[in-house]
């Protein structure tokens, strides 16, 4: 039988340590994902639900991007990814009597795992003005709600239309599809948090903002480097990839604050030798200090140009711009500077050096390490330097690789959810739809938050997501939200922004990933995009959690209808009763999607286009591949601080968090921790066990705490700390974002650490 969800939050004052765990998955994963499957779902339905997981004929993982084999095993999951089909297929319902119990001041105390464990939500619920908690609300009443608040703003520039990486590529279309008709471009997604600095270093360095490597090539490459990414626990599926690259002769270098078990050794459950062995591998660890990507890489770069014969000259002057400037730059690159910027030793460089004059096939892998600094657009531009330097874009087994976090983030923004969509884009969907969208930019997350405050966004919807959790400086958003005159969400589950008002709010349960969709025509099936840009099908089979729940396809169908009447020429109730004809509109409008209800009938799927990749063309404004060449920049720490990193436990998706522990950090029944170096923390006089107040610094002298955090001696990079989000976004400044990308810059905020209160 499946468990109860609990009735209080769980105790979290004493977490208790252990040392960190040196390799990943093996029977403690298989037993962890039992469990926790069991108490979601019971065993029979655990059995039927996680054997249709990445199954051709089932459905995608509603948890990370990462890409499916050709030829799959009947278990074609991860730990992480069992537990996101857990929460979604959980036999736990959220009814209006639920909500009749708990007033939103009640759900505001409450954290978010345990609003998260009360399951799926059954109803339309509406919080009316003045009123203290949700009511069941009709689908209709809900729809004239929405239109109500939007037919009276002054300028449809005052609505915002958040997207979460878990919308499909049809709900996706319809959704950008439906806010521009209505009139603006306010179309904020997760992107904007985490990969917008990936998109916008490689649209400008090889002319698209997407990863240029299939899995194939991950098997055929000679050098990986696995840089600011923790694939153990955010994207467990590829230690399969990286141990059967290393089985063909590959050799691993990882660059990372913090030593993580999964790239230490990977035993794999799918095999007798994985599951008690396992394979090792990194080959060369490079503890790096937060923030010292780029003066690695440039460094790098340096040694490569003194090599004789190093630089692949052919392709750098057949397919390049800019080298010289980059050379010059990359010259001057200093020793003493880079030894500083990175914590590394000279024997260290010089080792990774040597691996990477020995491949002849390089492939770099990020995450949000390196997109989530100040300077985090130049780092991925000398990464692509990095690449470049030695023709490893545009062949196989090299290239570039952010490897994207939601299943599908990526798919989104090909469908147009951009808040700065290009022009050609805007032309197509003009000609196909007979309305003239509109061209000025709209806001991303950061600039939206900033729209809330000061009064120029008035209703705030969201298609899926936790937008309060995930956003920076926490009290700053939840006062944003709270001045909205509706705020509107399409979720599956509780969740913190739920209790995060504006004047009116309503919650409208839509269908997961695992669940049958029935429409007019008939069953549908959805699209998605994974990180490499595969494009294939996923088809619930789950009978729907409550016959209230709608899909997200047909609420933005149904609300536009509501809010755009008889004015709009869109079909928008022939799109409803049948998923097919919105693709044929968007093979019509996107790039590379000709023929897509035929191509997506293939079981596989069907790679997108990608001009550097597959023809060695680079779409850019010079028509090559552009070196660039930005000063270094690297955090500098005032004395007595420390750089602090936010991140995921193992029990943690985004911010969805599944549990209390992080298994391979050796902390257990509790997430107020601070990982600090011991030696850092002896120079501070912070001793282990002790409890401490996070305090931010940044130029606006404003005072950001994060209290009562235990602190944990941890083998953290030297000047380095992290601890967990959402808990810790409470202390990034609004303000504080990556040049160009206006990212936050979570991983790189500097902090004092005061005695707490907690002692």
């Amino acid at each position: 039988m499946a468990g109860k969800p609990p009735q209080s939050d769980p105790v979290q004052d004493a977490p208790q340590v252990a040392g960190p765990k040196h390799a990943a998955a093996g029977l403690p994963a298989i037993g962890h994902t039992l469990r926790i499957a069991q108490r979601q779902m019971g065993v029979k339905r655990t059995a039927l639900t996680l054997l249709r997981v990445n199954q051709k004929d089932g459905f995608d993982c509603p948890g990370c991007a990462w890409p499916e084999p050709e030829h799959r095993h009947a278990a074609e999951f991860c730990e992480n990814g069992a537990k996101a089909v857990a929460e979604e297929a959980t036999l736990r319902r959220v009814t209006p009597d639920f909500f009749a119990a708990h007033p939103v001041a009640d759900l505001a105390t409450r954290s978010g795992y345990w609003l998260g464990q009360q399951g799926r939500l059954t109803h339309p619920v509406y919080l009316a003005e003045g009123a203290d908690r949700y009511e069941a609300v009709s689908w209709e009443r809900a729809f004239d709600i929405i239109a109500e608040e939007l037919t009276s703003l002054a300028s449809p520039d005052e609505a915002l239309f958040y997207t979460s990486g878990r919308t499909s590529n049809e709900a996706a279309f319809l959704y950008q599809l439906f806010a521009r008709e209505f009139g603006t471009n306010n179309l904020p997604d997760c992107s904007n948090m985490c990969h917008e600095s990936s998109g916008s270093a490689l649209n400008e360095t090889i002319g698209i903002g997407k990863g240029s490597v299939l899995l194939d090539d991950l098997y055929q490459a000679d050098l990986i480097i696995v840089a600011g990414q923790n694939p153990g626990t955010n994207h467990p599926r590829m230690l399969s990839a990286l141990e059967k690259a290393k089985a063909n002769g590959a050799r691993i270098i990882t660059v990372n604050p913090l030593p993580e078990a999964g790239m230490e050794r990977f035993k794999n459950p799918q095999t007798a030798q994985g599951m008690f062995k396992g394979a090792a591998l990194t080959d060369l660890f490079l503890q790096i200090r937060i923030g010292g990507d780029q003066a690695l890489f440039r460094l790098l770069n340096k040694l490569v140009l003194e090599t004789e014969g190093a630089v692949d000259e052919s392709f750098v002057a057949e397919h390049t711009h800019g080298f010289e400037a980059f050379a010059e730059a990359a010259r001057a690159a200093d020793w003493d500077e880079t030894l500083t910027a990175t914590g590394l030793s000279r024997a260290q460089i010089d080792e990774a050096l040597s691996m990477v004059l020995a491949s002849e096939r390089t492939i770099v892998c990020w995450a949000m390490g390196l997109t989530q600094h100040k300077h985090s657009v130049p780092t991925i531009r000398e990464v692509v330097n990095f690449l470049l330097l030695r023709g490893n874009i545009g062949r196989s087994g090299a290239g570039v690789c952010p490897v994207r976090g939601h299943s599908n983030v990526q798919g989104d923004r090909t469908m147009g959810i951009f808040e700065r969509p290009a022009p050609a884009f805007l032309d197509a969907l003009e000609k196909e739809f007979g309305f003239a969208p509109p061209r000025g930019h709209g806001y991303d997350v950061v600039r939206a938050i900033r729209a809330m405050r000061d009064d120029r966004a008035k209703v705030f919807f969201a298609m899926g997501g936790n937008f309060v959790s995930a956003s920076p400086d926490t009290e700053v958003t939840e006062a944003a939200m709270r001045r909205a005159r509706l705020t509107v969400h399409v979720s599956t589950k509780l969740n913190r922004s739920h209790a995060v008002t504006g004047a009116r709010s309503l919650i409208l349960p839509t269908l997961g990933r695992t669940e049958r969709d029935l429409q007019g025509s008939g069953e549908q099936f959805v699209t998605v995009e994974d990180s490499m840009g595969m494009v294939h099908a996923s088809r619930g089979r789950l009978e729907p959690a409550s016959g209230q729940l709608l899909s997200e396809p047909a609420i933005v169908c149904r609300l536009a209808r509501r809010v755009l009447g008889d004015a709009s020429r869109t079909p928008w109730e022939e799109f409803e009763k049948d998923y097919a004809t919105v693709r044929d509109r968007i093979a019509r409008v996107v790039p590379g999607f000709d023929d897509f209800n035929a191509r997506v009938a293939d079981p596989a799927g069907f790679a997108l286009p990608h001009a550097p990749r597959d023809e060695r063309r680079f779409p850019t404004a010079t028509g090559r591949a552009n070196f660039t060449a930005a000063p270094v920049e690297y955090p500098k720490l005032p004395e007595g601080r420390l750089l602090l990193q936010t991140l995921r436990s193992h029990d943690q998706y985004n911010t969805t968090i599944y549990g209390l522990d992080d298994r391979y950090r050796g902390i257990r029944n509790g997430r107020r921790v601070v990982l600090v170096n011991p030696e850092d923390a002896r120079e501070l006089g912070l001793a282990d066990g002790s409890y401490t107040d996070l305090v931010s610094e940044w130029k606006d002298g404003v005072e950001r705490r994060a209290a009562g955090f235990r602190i944990v001696h941890y083998p953290t990079a030297r000047g380095c700390a992290a601890a967990y989000y959402p808990e810790t976004n409470v202390l990034v400044p609004l303000d504080a974002t990556a040049d160009t990308s206006n990212t936050p810059a979570s991983k790189s905020v500097v902090v004092r650490l005061e005695q707490s209160a907690t002692n």
